[in-house]
């Protein structure tokens, strides 16, 4: 969002940010310093969403903190006025539910929904977040999901997996739905791959990289699984483990678990990841779900050879055989048997990694992607025109 905005900036248009700060204490308009203090609109969210009143609500926890985070953001959206805008763009289907309820009657919205809440929701419903009361969650999220996906002119999606989702279980009409790659700053993530960072690669070993949160989600416990395997075959690789999340202590138990201490390395958050990618061989993305990552992309315009697990949109990112390696979701011998493979070959592992480049400079191009952006700005203004014309708004 923030090249976007860069970009945008850039053509001479004005852009503002809305959002939640780091601790969801504040709602805040980043470039006005102007916020809503969260602690000012609770009380009154207590006062009208009670126990009593609203029963639903809080039943389950999850769907509690959601609805309450949701009008904490929507009545600070309105305090902080948003009728000054010509276009607004969501990014989320919560916060398009929320500003389509508030925005005036001449403002269209356009969302760009970068995942499917509900789909996430309804695995964690049998994991972190499973309780008596998940059919609740599920029926919540499953209408949140439909409510804000057609909320806006304009739906954007990544590609033809969310789309069919939005159409075939959320009944989003499908003409409102634009597939639209995202842009990238291909020349900016170049250059910094080329700054220095403190973690040196070995002599004598290939590295293995994942870059992103350490949730259940990502699958990371399945790469470490696929690892313990390859361990059996060959000892000349080491796997770096970059990025912070809620499972990163039970990540670290399992390495223990598996003896594998010394050969899988977790760095934690980092700031310099373009640099430390540069000097890594193969990078993987075990995800049991997901829509179009930022870290295959980063990977692909290092031009890395590129494992990535058949979930979601990753098969439209990744072409197997040709921009790396696809394999079923969750299976650890398929893994271990395509890292194995792209360690083994290094003419087909750099074969890989410079065909994924070449396709990520090309799709991922910025400008073209910002280009797209703004036929679908006129597009929605257009739309938002005619329905308020027409009575339909």
């Amino acid at each position: 969002m923030v090249q976007l905005r860069e970009k945008l900036e850039a053509k001479g248009h004005q852009v503002d940010m809305l959002g939640y700060d780091e601790d969801n204490k504040s709602v805040y308009i980043v470039n006005e310093n102007r916020k809503v203090d969260r602690d000012k609109i609770q009380p009154l969210l207590d006062a009208k969403l009670n126990a009593r009143a609203y029963p639903a609500i809080h039943a389950n926890n999850l769907v509690k903190s959601t609805e309450f985070n949701r009008y904490v953001y929507e009545l600070s959206a309105a305090y902080l006025g948003i009728d000054k805008y010509d276009i607004i763009h969501a990014h989320d289907v919560i916060s398009a539910a929320s500003l389509n309820r508030i925005r005036p009657d001449h403002i269209p919205l356009v969302a760009t929904l970068h995942g499917s809440v509900a789909h996430e929701i309804r695995h964690q419903l049998t994991t972190i977040h499973k309780t008596k009361t998940s059919f609740i969650a599920r029926a919540y999220f499953d209408e949140i999901e439909r409510i804000g996906a057609t909320s806006a002119e304009i739906t954007i999606v990544a590609n033809e997996w969310l789309k069919n989702i939005l159409v075939d279980e959320f009944k989003v009409p499908e003409e409102q739905i634009k597939v639209l790659q995202y842009g990238f700053d291909t020349e900016r993530f170049i250059k910094a791959m080329k700054s220095k960072t403190s973690i040196r690669r070995p002599i004598d070993k290939k590295v293995i990289i994942y870059t992103g949160r350490l949730v259940e989600l990502k699958g990371v416990h399945h790469l470490l699984s696929a690892l313990n395997e390859l361990k059996k075959i060959r000892n000349d690789w080491v796997c770096w483990i970059i990025g912070s999340g809620d499972q990163q202590a039970d990540l670290e138990l399992q390495c223990k678990s598996m003896d594998l201490d010394d050969d899988v390395l977790f760095f934690g958050k980092r700031d310099d990841v373009p640099s430390i990618l540069e000097k890594a061989d193969i990078y993987v993305l075990p995800s049991l779900l997901e829509n179009q990552p930022l870290s295959v992309i980063e990977a692909q315009i290092a031009g890395k050879a590129i494992i990535v697990s058949d979930a979601g949109g990753l098969p439209e990112m990744v072409e197997n055989g040709v921009t790396g390696l696809v394999f079923p979701t969750g299976d650890v011998a398929a893994l271990c048997k395509n890292l194995d493979l792209l360690l083994e070959n290094e003419k087909y592992r750099n074969m890989l990694g410079k065909n994924a480049k070449k396709w990520g400079m090309s799709y991922w191009n910025i400008d073209k992607g910002v280009k797209n952006l703004m036929e679908v700005y006129k597009d929605a203004i257009s739309k938002r025109k005619r329905d308020v014309e027409n009575g339909t708004s």
